[in-house]
């Protein structure tokens, strides 16, 4: 749950080096964020019926309004993580434009994502996991 959370506490630093761990934890909070968002709203607007159409009741549009407050929240470090990510694969954080390339652009962001950040320091800052295992 720590590193689910880092990037929140890390929430404008956009300098730095974030491992694959921090990156992908992060993620996975938000899909389950996003997930539960989408239960509660179907389990709310799915019994609501009228004429055979679906009515959207108030409670949807209270998680609906509590999903947005959450993705507005959520944009800073979403980035703050994805720049330290790519910082950590030694690229800058400019490489996050190539993801407005169709397929290929996020293809190669995936690929920046998915693999070992570089060993030792590089021009971003030290290697994270040579400060972890320092107990720092």
């Amino acid at each position: 749950m720590e590193w689910m959370l880092m990037p929140y506490r890390r929430y404008f630093e956009f300098s730095g080096r974030s491992r694959r761990k921090e990156y992908w934890m992060f993620a996975l909070f938000n899909f389950l964020v996003y997930l539960a968002f989408m239960v509660l709203m179907f389990a709310l607007g799915g019994s609501m019926q009228y004429n055979g159409e679906a009515a959207m009741g108030p409670l949807v549009s209270v998680v609906m309004i509590a999903m947005f407050i959450w993705a507005i929240a959520t944009i800073i470090p979403s980035l703050a993580v994805t720049f330290r990510r790519l910082h950590d694969t030694d690229h800058s954080a400019w490489w996050i434009l190539i993801g407005l390339v169709p397929i290929i652009g996020g293809l190669v962001l995936l690929y920046f994502y998915l693999i070992e950040g570089t060993h030792g320091a590089n021009r971003f800052g030290p290697d994270p996991k040579e400060g972890e295992a320092r107990g720092v």
